[in-house]
């Protein structure tokens, strides 16, 4: 058996990885690429492997950094079985067509304004691509075993993180393999933990925050005098917000700030579709998370759904305090742009961002304190206030991947970390190498290893 490793290689984005058996060929992951324009470039080139001979793929939940270049791969040959849990297919329904309406759309902008460097500008693919990808989705309860090709097997099992999120135990030859997948937090307020480890004689662990931990600092109370502080000064707070996972935990913090009345009764927008569905999805799937009734309907009901793209052009004209969280959430793409660019360089606003920024990214180099980003062919000055809350992310910290690790019964032979920047991912191995005495690797994008 052979693992090749993709994607998520000295990156947290992109996760794509190989499993190889002597017969069978099964993808764990098929995601985007984003952040620095080397990396968003591997989008637009054909996978390192012949799509037709790919058996089935895996997908262990939703996000575009897992699930996105899935089109891709269906435009380039691949015609077997998705396999996710019923919750991730239904998150998926929504992302990727959200996600190719939103590239379509910024072609389209790009040609009109002229703002492309390219004769035409492009989307990666387009609705009718997704149509076609989704009809090859099946659905794998969690603690299922399923046989998906000849020979090889696949447990999901809780992973916490967002709704549907899942580690994949794949079983072949003998040997079986744990892919962890995105790892949710122990105490999330929204999903449950991440499920202990049962078995494993090999490890591919995500190391997105391998070199840090959160902060104790609370932060629900952080947004509140976040929000309280900008109207104090006539101000409005955008959230770039990644639509599946962190919109609906800053909805259910607003909510419960409004609740309290630790903050003004100032309007709340969702402008983002793809987050509005999903939020929905909360209610369906229930049982999946902590929330109760009456919070699943105050993070449903506490902002205003903006829905269309004239009414998302008219919050461009607010002048009066109020909250705007609108994807994506590092800033990449969609709706939020159009804010930034409006709201960005007023002193009074705050632009808050509620999670990890990747290399690359708009969010990052705005984190980093860059003065100005540039959206839309425009140099755009950020003088508006820049508030991170590291406390409100959906990924486990170094403490708590390492605690996850420590639940298996008995040594893998090896932890192979992806899904991390390089200084975070080695942290992570170092941590490994001399708390446990366990063999830990960070494969290098295209290396492949032979599990014997």
């Amino acid at each position: 058996m052979k693992l090749t490793f993709l994607g998520a290689a000295s990156t947290v984005t992109g996760s794509k990885t190989l499993l190889s058996t002597d017969k069978q060929q099964v993808l764990i992951d098929c995601g985007l690429f984003q952040g620095y324009k080397n990396l968003r470039a591997l989008n637009w080139t054909a996978f390192p492997f012949d799509a037709q001979k790919i058996d089935a793929v895996v997908l262990t939940h939703a996000h575009l950094d897992h699930s996105g270049a899935l089109p891709l791969l269906v435009n380039q040959g691949f015609r077997g079985a998705i396999y996710a849990t019923p919750s991730t297919i239904d998150m998926c329904q929504i992302l990727l067509l959200d996600s190719a309406k939103l590239q379509q759309e910024e072609a389209d902008f790009a040609n009109r304004h002229h703002t492309t460097q390219h004769p035409v500008a492009l989307p990666l693919y387009t609705v009718a691509d997704v149509r076609q990808t989704l009809r090859l989705f099946k659905p794998l309860e969690f603690d299922r075993a399923l046989e998906v090709c000849k020979g090889v097997s696949v447990r999901l099992r809780p992973a916490g993180h967002i709704l549907g999120a899942s580690s994949a135990e794949i079983t072949a030859e003998g040997k079986t393999v744990l892919f962890s997948g995105d790892l949710g937090r122990p105490n999330d307020p929204i999903m449950h933990a991440p499920a202990p480890i049962e078995r494993a004689d090999y490890v591919v662990m995500e190391s997105t925050y391998g070199n840090r931990t959160h902060g104790s600092d609370d932060a629900q109370a952080q947004l509140g005098e976040v929000i309280r502080r900008t109207a104090e000064r006539g101000g409005i707070v955008v959230i770039p917000s990644f639509a599946v996972g962190r919109a609906q935990e800053i909805l259910l913090a607003i909510y419960k700030l409004k609740i309290d009345k630790l903050i003004p009764n100032l309007p709340i927008y969702l402008d983002s579709p793809m987050a509005i569905n999903t939020t929905a999805l909360y209610q369906k799937h229930c049982k999946e998370h902590r929330l109760v009734g009456r919070e699943c309907a105050g993070m449903a009901t506490v902002a205003k759904m903006v829905k269309t793209q004239e009414q998302s052009r008219a919050l461009s004209a607010v002048r009066y305090p109020s909250v705007i969280v609108s994807a994506s959430g590092m800033a990449t793409g969609g709706r939020v742009l159009h804010h930034l660019k409006t709201f960005a360089s007023d002193h009074r606003n705050t632009i808050v961002f509620a999670g990890f920024q990747a290399g690359g990214t708009r969010g990052a180099r705005i984190v980093a304190g860059e003065k100005s980003v540039r959206i839309f062919g425009e140099d755009v000055p950020i003088h508006a206030e820049v508030v991170s809350l590291d406390g409100m992310s959906a990924h486990a910290d170094a403490h708590e991947l390492m605690a996850w690790l420590k639940t298996i019964k008995r040594a893998p032979k090896t932890v192979f970390l992806n899904h991390g920047e390089p200084e975070a991912a080695d942290a992570l191995r170092l941590e490994i190498k001399h708390s446990l005495g366990w063999s830990a690797m960070v494969p290098l994008l295209g290396q492949q290893v032979e599990l014997k």
